[in-house]
């Protein structure tokens, strides 16, 4: 098993749409592919939360949802206020192990690198459990260069390999900061854009996603995650 840890540069970014793009393009390569999402926040019981956006993309089905928190809150948060148990670093470790049988294995996060997830719990320590390295999703107009610095410089402190940079959504017409911000990032983050999925991805049907997913990445890059 190789896991590959999916965080991003804050909300929105595009993380869950970019989990299912790189989970499509791996098994399009011939990876058998396992998807956790260890907290769900800010959805019910039986609604559908970000694992099944990936299932709907991408028909894939060894997936697990860790925990399920009302509030569209940090999961730490949400479940304090919700008088939950809030996960842990076992409990996260634990449900990766339970779909372990896959070549890859994406454990997408919650927010930025350091949303808590439970209590003094982060991504990162995620990560550092399961030797694992971190793919962040950004953000393409202004401000990324900041957040996405800042984002790489928290894992690499952490001792932990950031495997790339994946653009979550790319406008039809970028204006002229997303367009330098394409040749800028892998400069100032000394970390190659390993991807970047147009924006509306999330709208396509699951045969136009699986098929288009695969062009939206280094082939290289996807072909290292199973010997990752």
């Amino acid at each position: 098993m190789s896991v590959l840890i999916v965080t991003g540069t804050s909300t929105d970014v595009g993380k869950t749409i970019v989990t299912a793009a790189i989970a499509a393009a791996a098994a399009a390569d011939g990876a058998s592919v396992g998807v956790c999402k260890p907290g769900q926040t800010g959805v019910g019981p039986g609604e559908p939360g970000d694992i099944d956006e990936v299932v709907r993309l991408t028909g894939i089905t060894s997936t697990i949802e860790g925990a399920r928190y009302p509030e569209p809150l940090a999961p730490e948060t949400a479940a304090s206020r919700a008088g939950m148990d809030p996960l842990t670093l076992t409990s996260v470790t634990d449900a990766v192990a339970r779909i372990a049988e896959n070549d890859v294995v994406l454990v997408e996060g919650a927010g930025g690198v350091l949303v808590r997830l439970g209590v003094d719990l982060t991504v990162l320590d995620v990560a550092v459990a399961l030797s694992a390295p971190v793919v962040v999703v950004a953000a393409a107009g202004l401000g990324t260069l900041n957040h996405t610095e800042l984002t790489v410089d928290a894992v690499r402190a952490r001792g932990v390999e950031v495997s790339g940079i994946v653009i979550g959504s790319w406008p039809d017409e970028p204006d002229l900061a997303t367009r330098c911000n394409r040749v800028d990032l892998p400069r100032l983050t000394d970390t190659p854009i390993v991807g970047v999925v147009p924006a509306g991805a999330g709208r396509l049907t699951r045969a136009d996603f699986t098929e288009r997913a695969p062009g939206w990445f280094d082939p290289h890059w996807v072909r290292g995650l199973r010997a990752a």
